[in-house]
This record gives structure tokens, sequence and C-alpha cells, in this order.
């Protein structure tokens, strides 16, 4: 497996950063954070990001258990 990230969390897969950055903007409209793509992070709460961080590995999981069961 190739890594390409200055940090931990890089993303293995460069291919899957558009599709990423969209589920992340999705999530965090649903959250009712708005242009979230263009704010400034600093300014929301620890809580505010971690929820969209959290949604985000919860729908990851979500769909790798899906497409490891055939559904």
């Amino acid at each position: 497996m190739t890594y390409n990230g200055s940090g931990r969390n890089g993303i293995v897969v460069p291919e899957a950063r558009q599709a990423l950055n969209q589920m992340k903007n999705e999530i965090a409209s649903e959250l009712g954070l708005t242009n979230y793509d263009s704010m400034d992070k600093g300014n929301l709460t620890a809580r505010e990001n971690g929820y969209v961080g959290g949604y985000i590995t919860k729908r990851l999981v979500e769909q790798a258990q899906r497409s490891l069961s055939g559904k």
C-alpha cells in the first residue's frame, strides 16, 4: 500500500478525494453547517468539527459493510 500524506491521516487513494470532500460537505450541510468547505474551521467548536468527522466515519463503515455483505 502506498502512502502519500504528510500526516498520518492522508488519503491513501487519491482518486477518492473528490468523493470524500463531497461527502464531508453533504454531512456538514445535514448538520446545519452551510458553506463548510469555505468556512474557517477554527471558528467552530471541537464538537462541531468532531461531528462531521464522526459521521463521515460512520457512513464509510456502513458503506463498507453493505459492500462486504453484497447489498
